[in-house]
């Protein structure tokens, strides 16, 4: 009976907090037994000669996404109402990069808008801790880096700039800023509403309330920061207010006023969670919104996908006036708000013909004009009804609902006209891969296992729990053979997090950012970084090498730029990760305790063996950038545009190659490569496991469930293809015409 009650105060207090929206931080400040920032158990480890150099150098594995339970959304997972683990601090970040992924370096990038003061002074604390027992800071065995995510969203594809992870070198008081700097509009606090049943949060500790009492605490300090002078020098303001950013253009600006040295990673751009339908980079690049001394870098892969394609057939058409249209589907892709106009005509029962249609003409409309939220116009559908509409078919390890022009190959092909025509701006990122783990587990795709653990997928814990939650946050339709409207509103809400059932079909084991560093000290990692001489993973370790052979200067690793009139030519290599065993290897169960290596490892750590895994094939992508305003994008990416078979060889795999067409086009040119390994079983290497009828229609969907629905010790395996992205070489037509 008790336990039923607790369950119904925390439900009926986080509901609450999800029914204001994030405004709902306005709570007494009295303290609560929340979490610190937690204890770091490990001291350095043996470093083990598993990254060949090549000369003077070495390729380092790392993770630069990392989300401790010091975030909203983390702490939000995970509560009982999730079945989750409770607090993963940011000292669980370090114990789980050194002893079970065994990471060379990480950087934690929390959630500015949770990171109260409090909380940025414990993670850079935290973080210094970490690299205080990392060994000799010229030849450490982890480098532990300190940042925030910026985390913004916009209703509109032309208010919509995406997220970004901010890293900073330094970790002296002197090298850091004194707050981390928010995408949440001004006065987002003060729009709270109706909290009083929240002002009671503190005396509920007792009731065995404790990790939902923690979480309005955090609200509650949330709450208690005021909006910083938005005109003021950065240096001038206090410390305690919130410092914010609305568009990229703003957050480059502080960070240039702070003047340390940092990195500014867009990631996540292409996910539709999050973008609106015909959401573009050309926003993100416009108007000042992109700096390429701190963009550098571009995560192309994370555990919520791959952001790489370009996928022409998934962009959501416009019409003569801008307003988006509903397309029927194709062998190659359903629309969702397509999907939304079938679920209401298998709903018409006895209507009248022209009725139906006009109903199913209306879901469709409807569906459109909910933006990411097509699902919400009729809220009683079971995720199943939805089949796989808005997903991309023949992607890795797609992001759910790609929006194409967001995509890497679509920013590496787009150039600005309006600033610059004689010199238009462009983008030149270099590829990372990282994890976007919300459990404090930096690099977690060393194995495909234990995907509860190991991915983001989160679903509730009980039928009752969703029921509640959903029955408070959601209206029910008032005719479920009608499409309702959904929900507008241009800030971001808390409910949001709430939807959960079709995304853990497309959370995944998190990637890897490699670096060729001349050395393992932090200025040598950092040097890497900015050189853009790195490339990301899907989560093994494949050791990947991609150069310009014949550049002016000589041999040009990945992420040069070079302008050049001759026939470029490249060179790739490439051998397979080391075949992982099970368990953890020695060091690791040494290293810690025997109850910690449970919680944060469960029995299973980074263990490699001494054979490779076969490398398939390499496959080469170029993209001949604009060279005037309003080419079409599309007649410019080739993907692949070269591809080569690899006989299966422990060594590995290595190609030359060479472009003949360059000179004689006149055109600027972009390269990269994928390295892909033999298929191998995969989390979520299906998705939602569409089934197809004879004519190639989605029949059904078979979709990889968290919380209550998921079947036990289900990982959802299927094979793909694990691979490397390298970083684009550039190569510049040295001739007249745009660059």
């Amino acid at each position: 009976m008790l336990a039923r009650v607790r369950r119904a105060l925390g439900l009926g207090l986080l509901v609450a907090v999800a029914a204001v929206g994030w405004g709902a931080l306005r709570l007494a400040s009295a303290p609560a037994p929340e979490r610190g920032p937690g204890r770091i158990e490990g001291r350095a480890r043996a470093l083990l000669p598993v990254h060949p150099p090549t000369g003077a150098e070495s390729i380092l594995f790392g993770d630069l996404h990392v989300h401790t339970t010091f975030s909203i959304d983390a702490f939000l997972y995970a509560l009982p109402l999730f079945g989750g683990e409770g607090a993963h601090p940011p000292a669980d970040a370090c114990d789980f990069a050194r002893y079970c992924s065994q990471l060379d370096f990480f950087s934690l990038n929390d959630h500015a808008e949770g990171l109260f003061p409090q909380r940025w002074r414990e993670t850079i604390e935290s973080v210094r801790q970490c690299n205080a027992v990392a060994g000799d800071p010229e030849n450490p065995d982890l480098v532990a880096f300190v940042g925030w995510e910026w985390t913004q969203t916009g209703a509109t594809p032309d208010t919509h700039y995406g997220h970004r992870n901010v890293i900073l070198r330094g970790l002296a008081d002197e090298d850091l800023p004194t707050r981390p700097i928010t995408a949440l509009p001004p006065g987002t606090a003060a729009r709270a509403r109706g909290l009083s049943l929240l002002e009671a949060v503190a005396g509920l500790g007792p009731l065995g309330l404790g990790p939902y009492a923690d979480l309005l605490w955090h609200f509650a300090q949330l709450g208690g920061l005021r909006d910083c002078d938005p005109n003021a020098d950065v240096r001038a303001l206090p410390s305690d207010c919130r410092e914010g950013a609305t568009t990229p253009a703003e957050l480059f600006a502080k960070l240039r006023q702070w003047g340390f040295p940092a990195l500014v990673i867009p990631h996540g751009l292409a996910w539709g969670v999050h973008a609106p339908p015909a959401a573009r980079l050309d926003t993100s690049l416009a108007r000042g919104n992109h700096d390429p001394a701190l963009e550098r870098l571009l995560e192309v892969y994370s555990g919520h996908g791959s952001s790489e394609p370009f996928r022409s057939a998934l962009a959501t058409p416009t019409d003569a006036s801008g307003a988006l249209v509903c397309e029927p589907p194709t062998r190659d892709f359903l629309p969702c708000c397509w999907q939304a106009g079938e679920i209401v005509r298998s709903r018409c029962g006895d209507l009248p013909a022209a009725e139906c249609e006009a109903r199913v003409a209306e879901a469709r409309r409807l569906a459109l004009e909910a933006g990411v939220h097509p699902h919400r116009v009729l809220p009683d559908a079971a995720p199943e009804e939805w089949l796989d509409c808005d997903q991309c078919r023949d992607c890795f390890k797609p992001a759910m609902s790609l929006r194409p022009a967001e995509s890497a190959q679509y920013g590496l092909a787009i150039r600005d006209f309006a600033a610059r025509a004689e010199e238009p701006n462009r983008f030149r990122f270099g590829f990372v891969a990282s994890s976007d783990d919300h459990s404090a587990r930096a690099g977690t795709g060393y194995k495909q296992l234990l995907r509860a653990e190991m991915t983001d997928a989160r679903g509730f814990a009980s039928p009752a729990a969703e029921r509640l939650v959903r029955r408070a946050l959601f209206a029910a339709p008032k005719d479920p053979r009608r499409a309702t409207p959904a929900p507008q509103s241009t800030e971001r809400s808390i409910r949001e997090l709430f939807d959960l059932e079709r995304g853990a079909s497309f959370f995944y084991p998190g990637g890897l950012v490699a670096v060729h560093a001349r050395g393992r000290s932090r200025e040598a990692i950092w040097d890497a970084l900015e050189r853009r001489e790195v490339y990301g993973t899907s989560g093994p370790r494949i050791l990947l090498w991609f150069d310009l052979l014949n550049g002016p200067d000589g041999r040009a690793p990945m992420g040069s730029a070079v302008a050049m009139r001759a026939a470029p030519s490249f060179e790739v290599r490439v051998a397979g990760a080391l075949v992982e065993l099970p368990g953890c290897p020695k060091q690791s169960v040494d290293g810690l305790s025997p109850e910690r290596l449970a919680r944060l490892c469960r029995g299973e750590c980074h263990n490699p063996g001494d054979e490779r895994t076969p490398i398939a094939a390499i496959e080469v992508v170029r993209i001949r950038p604009q060279a005037r305003p309003g080419e079409p994008v599309a007649d410019l990416i080739e993907d692949p545009w070269r591809r080569y078979e690899c006989v299966p060889d422990p060594a590995g795999c290595s190609v030359r190659f060479d472009d003949p067409d360059f000179a004689s086009s006149g055109r600027d040119a972009v390269y990269y490569v994928r390295a892909l390994q033999q298929p191998t079983p995969a989390i979520n290497g299906a998705n939602l496991r569409t089934r197809f009828d004879a004519n190639g229609n989605a029949a059904g969907v078979d979709p990889c469930y968290a919380g209550w629905r998921a079947t036990p010790n289900d990982d959802c395996l299927a094979p793909v293809a694990e691979r490397a992205w390298s970083s684009p070489i550039f190569v510049d037509a040295e001739s007249a015409g745009p660059r």
